[in-house]
């Protein structure tokens, strides 16, 4: 990394910090460009960039003909690539928990079929199934039914489905996530979902169908997973027509 480029991060993270300080609330007017120039001591071009990348982030929005605004509190789920939770309410200035409904040892032939189509698990092939809640600053804002393939991830116990899986299968485990494959639905909560995450009956949610793997494309774990549509947004950045888009999406008819 160049020293420039390590004066930019350094500048993004300083901001960063500045954002979830007490000397800004959400909706809150934010520094300008020549304010950020000012303070950093850096050029203005600089300025605009670390501006526009905390926009696209979603910490940050412009209100045409006002100034940059700190965002009202939301948390954002990324399209276009595998973020952590913990880090998204961090980010949001919000502090991250989670509830352990269930946690217990299975094999594919109790699981639902969807999961041993997605997961192309023998029926006898050892599963871990968790159900969590999700919590930003207290509040359940994701409700989570989880089933993972056991063998890849021996070391997993109880106490890591309380904190960040991602952490757990990368550090603890040694594995390599590669990516995943979602399906996104626009639902309304069942009663047992409304419960779960303290919403009416009825009340919109995402639900996101989803099988990640771990290198060489092999399936390591089948989510259904509900998000709750006041807090949270998708974002995605769609390239140009000459280009493919990192999400894609089609008509159900």
């Amino acid at each position: 990394m160049s020293e420039n480029d390590t004066f930019y991060q350094r500048l993004i993270e300083k901001l960063r910090a500045l954002i979830r300080s007490e000397d800004f609330t959400p909706g809150s007017q934010f520094l300008t460009e020549r304010q950020v120039a000012t303070r950093f001591k850096t050029s203005r071009p600089t300025a605009n960039k670390a501006l526009s990348s905390l926009v696209s982030a979603g910490l940050l929005e412009v209100r045409r003909g006002a100034g940059t605004f700190v965002r009202e509190s939301v948390l954002d789920y990324d399209l276009e690539r595998l973020v952590s939770f913990t880090d998204k309410a961090r980010a949001a200035g919000k502090k991250p928990g989670t509830e352990l409904l269930e946690y217990r040892k299975l094999t594919t032939a109790d699981a639902p079929p969807a999961v041993a189509q997605s997961l192309k698990t023998a029926a006898d092939e050892p599963l871990i199934y968790m159900e969590r809640l999700r919590l930003a600053d207290g509040k359940p804002v994701i409700y989570e039914r989880r089933h993972v393939v056991a063998s890849w991830c021996p070391k997993m116990s109880r106490r890591d489905g309380k904190g960040s899986l991602y952490t757990c299968w990368t550090e603890k485990c040694d594995l390599t996530i590669s990516g995943a494959e979602e399906i996104i639905h626009a639902v309304n909560a069942t009663k047992a979902q409304a419960a779960r995450l303290q919403i009416p009956v009825g009340t919109a949610c995402f639900q996101i169908i989803a099988t990640g793997y771990t290198a060489g494309e092999k399936p390591l774990w089948h989510e259904e997973t509900l998000y709750r549509a006041d807090v949270y947004e998708f974002r995605n950045r769609i390239s140009g027509l000459t280009n493919a888009s990192a999400a894609m999406g089609r008509m159900k008819l």
